[in-house]
Protein backbone atom coordinates (compact mmCIF):
# COMPACT_ATOMS: atom_id res chain seq x y z
CA UNK A 1 0.00 0.00 0.00
CA UNK A 2 1.00 3.38 -1.03
CA UNK A 3 2.24 5.75 1.55
CA UNK A 4 0.05 9.03 1.98
CA UNK A 5 1.71 12.46 0.73
CA UNK A 6 2.75 14.54 2.81
CA UNK A 7 1.37 17.87 3.91
CA UNK A 8 3.94 20.89 2.39
CA UNK A 9 4.25 23.79 4.49
CA UNK A 10 5.54 27.26 3.77
CA UNK A 11 6.23 28.94 6.85
CA UNK A 12 6.38 32.59 6.82
CA UNK A 13 7.94 34.58 9.23
CA UNK A 14 9.60 37.99 9.63
CA UNK A 15 12.04 36.48 12.62
CA UNK A 16 14.33 34.15 11.26
CA UNK A 17 15.05 32.80 14.88
CA UNK A 18 11.50 31.90 14.77
CA UNK A 19 10.76 31.01 11.28
CA UNK A 20 13.87 28.50 11.63
CA UNK A 21 12.91 26.98 14.87
CA UNK A 22 9.14 26.57 13.19
CA UNK A 23 10.63 24.44 10.38
CA UNK A 24 12.64 22.44 12.48
CA UNK A 25 9.16 21.71 14.75
CA UNK A 26 7.26 21.31 11.92
CA UNK A 27 9.99 19.25 9.66
CA UNK A 28 9.78 16.50 12.80
CA UNK A 29 5.90 16.08 12.48
CA UNK A 30 4.60 13.15 10.78
CA UNK A 31 3.30 13.21 7.32
CA UNK A 32 4.39 16.93 7.31
CA UNK A 33 7.46 18.46 5.16
CA UNK A 34 8.39 21.91 5.23
CA UNK A 35 9.63 23.20 1.86
CA UNK A 36 10.51 26.65 2.05
CA UNK A 37 10.45 29.84 4.15
CA UNK A 38 9.68 33.15 3.70
CA UNK A 39 10.24 36.25 5.70
CA UNK A 40 8.24 38.90 4.56
CA UNK A 41 4.44 38.99 2.61
CA UNK A 42 6.35 39.49 -1.36
CA UNK A 43 8.59 36.13 -0.56
CA UNK A 44 5.66 34.50 0.59
CA UNK A 45 3.68 35.26 -2.77
CA UNK A 46 6.85 34.34 -4.64
CA UNK A 47 7.62 31.33 -3.41
CA UNK A 48 3.99 30.10 -2.90
CA UNK A 49 3.55 30.65 -7.07
CA UNK A 50 6.80 28.51 -7.73
CA UNK A 51 6.21 25.68 -4.89
CA UNK A 52 2.49 26.00 -4.77
CA UNK A 53 2.63 24.11 -0.54
CA UNK A 54 -0.65 22.66 0.65
CA UNK A 55 -0.25 24.67 2.93
CA UNK A 56 1.15 28.67 3.86
CA UNK A 57 1.58 29.38 7.59
CA UNK A 58 2.01 32.54 7.63
CA UNK A 59 2.56 35.67 10.30
CA UNK A 60 0.32 39.16 10.13
CA UNK A 61 2.81 41.77 11.29
CA UNK A 62 5.71 41.69 8.50
CA UNK A 63 7.73 44.66 6.93
CA UNK A 64 6.85 45.47 2.99
CA UNK A 65 4.02 43.45 2.59
CA UNK A 66 2.21 42.14 5.55
CA UNK A 67 0.18 38.71 6.07
CA UNK A 68 -2.88 39.98 5.65
CA UNK A 69 -2.05 41.65 2.17
CA UNK A 70 -0.14 38.18 1.09
CA UNK A 71 -3.20 36.26 2.23
CA UNK A 72 -5.38 37.88 0.08
CA UNK A 73 -3.23 37.55 -2.77
CA UNK A 74 -2.66 34.01 -2.51
CA UNK A 75 -6.21 33.25 -1.84
CA UNK A 76 -6.79 34.64 -4.86
CA UNK A 77 -4.51 33.49 -7.28
CA UNK A 78 -4.49 29.65 -5.71
CA UNK A 79 -7.37 29.08 -3.96
CA UNK A 80 -6.04 25.61 -3.70
CA UNK A 81 -3.27 26.70 -1.00
CA UNK A 82 -4.74 27.05 2.09
CA UNK A 83 -3.83 30.04 4.33
CA UNK A 84 -2.90 29.08 8.23
CA UNK A 85 -2.26 32.43 10.37
CA UNK A 86 -0.02 31.81 12.90
CA UNK A 87 0.53 35.17 14.88
CA UNK A 88 1.03 36.75 18.46
CA UNK A 89 -2.75 39.14 17.90
CA UNK A 90 -5.67 37.78 18.92
CA UNK A 91 -8.03 40.73 18.85
CA UNK A 92 -10.79 40.24 16.41
CA UNK A 93 -9.95 42.94 14.14
CA UNK A 94 -6.74 40.75 13.49
CA UNK A 95 -9.02 37.69 13.46
CA UNK A 96 -11.73 38.44 11.18
CA UNK A 97 -9.69 40.67 8.60
CA UNK A 98 -7.50 37.53 7.98
CA UNK A 99 -10.93 35.14 7.65
CA UNK A 100 -12.03 38.04 5.24
CA UNK A 101 -8.47 38.18 3.07
CA UNK A 102 -9.15 33.94 2.69
CA UNK A 103 -7.38 32.52 5.91
CA UNK A 104 -8.84 29.08 6.40
CA UNK A 105 -7.33 28.71 10.22
CA UNK A 106 -6.01 31.47 12.98
CA UNK A 107 -3.08 29.99 15.48
CA UNK A 108 -1.78 31.57 18.14
CA UNK A 109 1.92 31.53 18.63
CA UNK A 110 1.65 30.15 21.95
CA UNK A 111 0.31 27.12 20.69
CA UNK A 112 2.20 23.97 21.22
CA UNK A 113 3.47 21.44 18.14
CA UNK A 114 0.32 19.35 18.60
CA UNK A 115 -2.02 21.98 17.78
CA UNK A 116 -0.11 23.19 15.22
CA UNK A 117 -0.15 20.02 13.64
CA UNK A 118 -3.97 19.12 13.96
CA UNK A 119 -4.01 22.47 12.35
CA UNK A 120 -2.59 21.74 9.35
CA UNK A 121 -4.15 18.23 8.94
CA UNK A 122 -7.03 19.77 9.49
CA UNK A 123 -6.38 23.03 6.69
CA UNK A 124 -5.05 20.36 4.36
CA UNK A 125 -8.30 18.28 4.70
CA UNK A 126 -10.27 21.50 3.90
CA UNK A 127 -11.42 22.55 7.17
CA UNK A 128 -11.45 25.25 9.28
CA UNK A 129 -8.96 25.85 12.18
CA UNK A 130 -9.18 27.69 15.04
CA UNK A 131 -6.78 28.10 18.64
CA UNK A 132 -9.36 27.58 21.63
CA UNK A 133 -9.38 31.31 22.47
CA UNK A 134 -9.65 32.48 18.72
CA UNK A 135 -12.42 29.76 18.59
CA UNK A 136 -14.77 30.97 21.33
CA UNK A 137 -14.30 34.54 19.84
CA UNK A 138 -15.20 33.40 16.54
CA UNK A 139 -18.58 31.13 17.82
CA UNK A 140 -19.29 34.29 19.67
CA UNK A 141 -19.09 36.96 17.28
CA UNK A 142 -21.75 34.69 15.32
CA UNK A 143 -23.79 34.07 18.04
CA UNK A 144 -24.65 37.82 18.13
CA UNK A 145 -28.26 39.20 17.12
CA UNK A 146 -27.83 39.66 13.31
CA UNK A 147 -29.11 43.73 14.68
CA UNK A 148 -26.96 43.91 17.04
CA UNK A 149 -23.90 43.00 14.14
CA UNK A 150 -25.58 45.72 11.61
CA UNK A 151 -24.01 48.87 12.76
CA UNK A 152 -22.53 51.59 10.46
CA UNK A 153 -18.90 50.73 9.61
CA UNK A 154 -16.16 53.02 9.76
CA UNK A 155 -18.08 55.94 11.24
CA UNK A 156 -15.41 58.38 10.64
CA UNK A 157 -15.81 57.96 7.14
CA UNK A 158 -17.83 59.99 4.53
CA UNK A 159 -20.76 58.37 2.72
CA UNK A 160 -18.98 58.54 -0.30
CA UNK A 161 -16.28 57.04 0.91
CA UNK A 162 -17.96 54.02 2.38
CA UNK A 163 -19.46 53.89 -0.99
CA UNK A 164 -15.86 53.66 -2.63
CA UNK A 165 -14.69 50.99 0.11
CA UNK A 166 -17.67 48.99 -0.77
CA UNK A 167 -16.99 49.25 -4.40
CA UNK A 168 -13.59 48.54 -3.79
CA UNK A 169 -14.39 45.52 -1.74
CA UNK A 170 -16.68 44.12 -4.55
CA UNK A 171 -13.38 43.57 -7.02
CA UNK A 172 -13.70 47.16 -8.96
CA UNK A 173 -11.09 48.86 -10.38
CA UNK A 174 -10.57 53.11 -9.98
CA UNK A 175 -12.69 53.15 -13.87
CA UNK A 176 -15.60 50.99 -12.77
CA UNK A 177 -16.15 52.63 -9.55
CA UNK A 178 -15.47 55.82 -11.33
CA UNK A 179 -18.29 55.11 -14.45
CA UNK A 180 -20.50 53.43 -11.33
CA UNK A 181 -20.43 56.43 -9.43
CA UNK A 182 -20.11 59.05 -12.63
CA UNK A 183 -17.08 60.33 -10.86
CA UNK A 184 -13.70 61.08 -13.10
CA UNK A 185 -11.17 58.50 -12.36
CA UNK A 186 -9.12 61.02 -10.47
CA UNK A 187 -11.53 62.09 -7.92
CA UNK A 188 -12.53 58.24 -7.04
CA UNK A 189 -7.79 57.78 -6.93
CA UNK A 190 -8.13 61.05 -4.83
CA UNK A 191 -10.98 59.25 -2.35
CA UNK A 192 -8.99 56.09 -2.36
CA UNK A 193 -6.20 57.20 -1.02
CA UNK A 194 -8.17 59.38 1.54
CA UNK A 195 -9.82 55.88 2.56
CA UNK A 196 -6.71 54.46 3.10
CA UNK A 197 -5.30 56.94 5.52
CA UNK A 198 -7.87 57.17 7.09
CA UNK A 199 -8.16 53.35 7.83
CA UNK A 200 -4.34 53.53 8.47
CA UNK A 201 -4.13 50.60 6.15
CA UNK A 202 -1.00 50.60 3.75
CA UNK A 203 -2.53 48.51 0.56
CA UNK A 204 -5.83 48.60 -1.09
CA UNK A 205 -6.06 44.80 -0.17
CA UNK A 206 -5.67 45.67 3.47
CA UNK A 207 -8.17 48.55 2.91
CA UNK A 208 -10.61 45.62 1.41
CA UNK A 209 -9.46 42.80 3.84
CA UNK A 210 -10.66 45.32 6.87
CA UNK A 211 -13.69 46.23 5.10
CA UNK A 212 -14.83 42.73 4.45
CA UNK A 213 -14.39 42.12 8.06
CA UNK A 214 -16.66 44.79 8.58
CA UNK A 215 -19.32 43.11 6.06
CA UNK A 216 -18.47 45.59 3.05
CA UNK A 217 -18.26 43.94 -0.25
CA UNK A 218 -20.14 41.20 0.54
CA UNK A 219 -23.49 39.29 -1.83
Amino acid sequence: MSQPQPVTVLVVDDHPIFRAGMATVLGDLPGVTVIGEASDGAEAVAATARLLPHIVLMDLRMPGVGGLEATAQITTVHPEVAVVVLTMDEDDDSVFAALRAGACGYLLKEADGADVHRALLGAARGEAVFGPRIAQRVLAHFALPHAARDTLPFPHLTDRERQILDLLSRGLDNASIARRLSLSEKTVRNRVSDVLAKLRARTRAEAVALARDAGLGLP
